[in-house]
């Protein structure tokens, strides 16, 4: 059985990664969202076990302590942790698992998962990046002056990633990150099986 892909999301702050990744949720119905811990606070909407795991500072440490992270970061003052369990549960099975995860996690990732499948989304224009943040309107003049230089700053790192794909729509992206999947899934190394198969008498 082929080992499901670990797909990797990332972008700067603004980017529209959520959206693109609830995008491919929605139209890939074998895709398994990896729910991230955190010990922020939840944004209007957001529900304890959807979005995120809400959690306290001292049990976010005792994760740590238990290596239950497969990466953990400190991202604007408050940690984000991606649970190992579910995931590589998932991946045995033969199921595709899709981490959004700011780009520190990401990098912390890659080192440990190689395997895995990275994709760097950038905006159309630094413009339109602003224009994003500001979009929230949960930002006050000192936070978004923070997120937009910390954002600039961080499309440089995308260079470290396997694939790019620009969001300008989020229908294109989400169409060129599908055929990435397909892509990755035909790669020989993911199906030496099917070699063995032909060629062991």
């Amino acid at each position: 059985m082929q080992k499901g892909l670990l797909l990797v999301v990332s972008g700067a702050s603004g980017t529209g990664k959520g959206t693109v990744c609830k995008r491919l949720l929605m139209e890939i119905s074998t895709l398994f969202y990896s729910i991230s811990a955190t010990t922020r606070q939840p944004r209007t909407g957001e529900t304890d076990g959807v979005e995120y795991f809400f959690i306290t500072v001292e049990q976010f440490q005792q994760w740590i302590a238990e290596e239950k992270f497969l990466e953990y970061a400190e991202v604007y003052g408050n940690l984000y942790g991606t649970p190992i369990h579910k995931v590589e549960e998932r991946l045995n099975r033969g199921e595709d698992v899709l981490l959004e995860i700011d780009i520190q996690g990401a990098l912390n990732v890659m080192k440990k998962r190689p395997d895995g499948v990275y994709i760097f989304l950038l905006p159309p224009s630094l413009e339109e990046l602003s224009n994003r943040i500001k979009g929230r309107g949960s930002e006050s003049p000192e936070t978004f002056a923070r997120r937009f230089n910390s954002a600039k700053n961080e499309i440089a790192i995308g260079k470290k990633y396997q694939y790019v794909v620009l969001n300008d729509t989020v229908e294109a992206a989400v169409e060129q990150i599908k055929s990435i999947i397909a892509a990755e899934r035909c790669k020989v190394n993911r199906n030496e099986n099917l070699f063995e198969n032909l060629l062991t008498p």
